[in-house]
């Protein structure tokens, strides 16, 4: 059983998906789509850069749904038919463009906004997240628990055994980085991130965001899309939409979702979009999964196999 998993937020690079654009007709026109739902030339940011405009959250998010919709549309194409898809954050989206649940021209104008309010949420240097390796789950919630102090810190990505990032106010996550230490962790790894994303910060975000995502059009999703917010297979249009509401302030729990992709009989991952981070990750959560990953021309030789 197959399942597509799609990256989220510091997979972006400058370039990414231009060898596709240039070669197959069907990426060159989901880019070009995106410039007209924006109204601006995206791809020309995503092929050119610069970087640090490609690195904003507002332009990242729309640019990672976007090459990672081409990709996905290129192995559909090609007859790749999953019984499942997963995204880390942002890429739950891109699992929903996916399995038809949400329209490609409204996910990008919504991850555009999404974006935005995210920023917009926290003043630029007040919020921080960071890494903590080489902890559980339950001593990185103590952590965080006992850092505290009336401000907010907490698990936001869950991401693989003994890997998993807080977010918070910056005063915060510090404090947590150094009692997190202290209770056995190996290393806590400040992150180049612009807000605290995926903790109670972000509510103000989720507020925003969450009437635009009632009043976009939605259909029940052709293939069951797994959920960060609680590892659960979601089979309607309502569920969907409310799983990506709740996901804007709560932890993305992707070991738990790997975990359940497995428990459900998914033994080979494709990872659709730019960069290996989730494909490294899985490994860890999953050992013995076959795993590939499609980011260009040259990936194609090992889905032609796959298939």
């Amino acid at each position: 059983m197959i399942a597509c998993i799609f990256p989220g937020q510091g997979s972006q690079a400058v370039g990414m998906g231009k060898a596709l654009a240039d070669q197959f007709p069907i990426c060159a026109q989901t880019f070009a789509e995106a410039d007209a739902a924006l109204g601006e030339s995206l791809s020309g940011l995503i092929f050119n850069g610069p970087s640090e405009q490609l690195t904003l959250t507002a332009n990242t998010q729309p640019a990672i749904l976007t090459m990672s919709v081409a990709v996905w549309r290129l192995l559909s194409e090609r007859g790749l038919s999953p019984s499942f898809f997963a995204g880390h954050s942002l890429g739950e989206y891109s699992a929903h463009v996916a399995a038809g649940t949400l329209a490609f021209a409204d996910a990008v104008r919504l991850v555009r906004h999404r974006g935005r309010y995210m920023q917009e949420a926290v003043p630029v240097g007040q919020g921080a997240m960071a890494a903590i390796l080489g902890l559980d789950e339950a001593g990185v919630t103590q952590a965080c628990l006992e850092a505290a102090q009336g401000d907010v810190v907490s698990p936001a990505n869950i991401n693989s055994p003994g890997q998993i990032v807080i977010a918070g106010s910056a005063a915060a996550v510090a404090r947590a980085s150094e009692y997190a230490k202290q209770l056995g962790a190996k290393r806590a790894i400040p992150l180049p991130v612009s807000a605290p994303f995926h903790c109670a910060l972000m509510k103000p975000a989720e507020e925003r965001l969450a009437p635009e995502l009632r009043a976009a059009s939605s259909r029940d999703p052709r293939v069951p899309v797994v959920a960060n917010v609680d590892a659960e297979p979601k089979r309607t249009a309502a569920d969907s939409i409310e799983a990506l509401i709740k996901q804007v302030s709560s932890p993305v729990r992707w070991e738990n979702v790997i975990q359940r992709l497995a428990s459900e009989g998914v033994t080979r991952y494709v990872e659709v979009g730019p960069g290996k981070v989730l494909s490294g990750l899985v490994k860890k959560i999953v050992p013995g999964a076959t795993i590939l990953n499609v980011e260009g021309p040259d990936d194609l030789v090992a889905i032609e196999a796959l298939l």
